[in-house]
């Protein structure tokens, strides 16, 4: 149908399983963490939060995601993007969602962006090695 697109998002057993593999990866290294995943338009599809997690994580990973699925990109690229524009930079990081720091990865499954995982709660080192631990568990791209 002209003037209809089609966009192919993750599903919920991919996203249940990114959260539950970035969640155990973190409980490995000793460190409570909280691991969301949105579909290719910024929704919510999946989130796991471990015991111990501080609380802001919950929504701090939340945001890595929408920030990567958003902008297709690494979350701390987009920083490097808008960098060096000041009005730029401040209008970005301003917008409710945004989060310009590592954690949050697009979920590219045969080359095309159907979503994107953010996780929070450590360093962001060792957020984004369980990210990247939960795009391998799903056959995802790793960043």
């Amino acid at each position: 149908m002209n003037g209809v697109a089609t966009i192919r998002s993750v599903g919920h057993d991919l996203a249940a399983k990114a959260v539950q593999v970035a969640v155990a990866k973190g409980g490995e290294a000793g460190c409570p963490l909280v691991a969301a995943v949105v579909g290719a338009t910024g929704e919510l599809v999946a989130l796991l939060r471990a015991t111990g997690a501080p609380f802001p994580s919950s929504q701090i990973a939340q945001d890595k995601a929408y920030t990567a699925a958003s902008f297709k990109v690494p979350s701390p690229d987009v920083y490097k993007m808008v960098a060096g524009n000041p009005a730029l930079s401040g209008g970005i990081a301003a917008k409710p969602g945004i989060a310009m720091f590592g954690g949050g990865l697009p979920i590219a499954i045969a080359g095309e962006i159907v979503g994107a995982i953010g996780v929070s709660g450590g360093t962001e080192e060792l957020d984004t090695q369980c990210a990247n631990a939960a795009l391998i568990s799903i056959g995802a791209t790793q960043y």
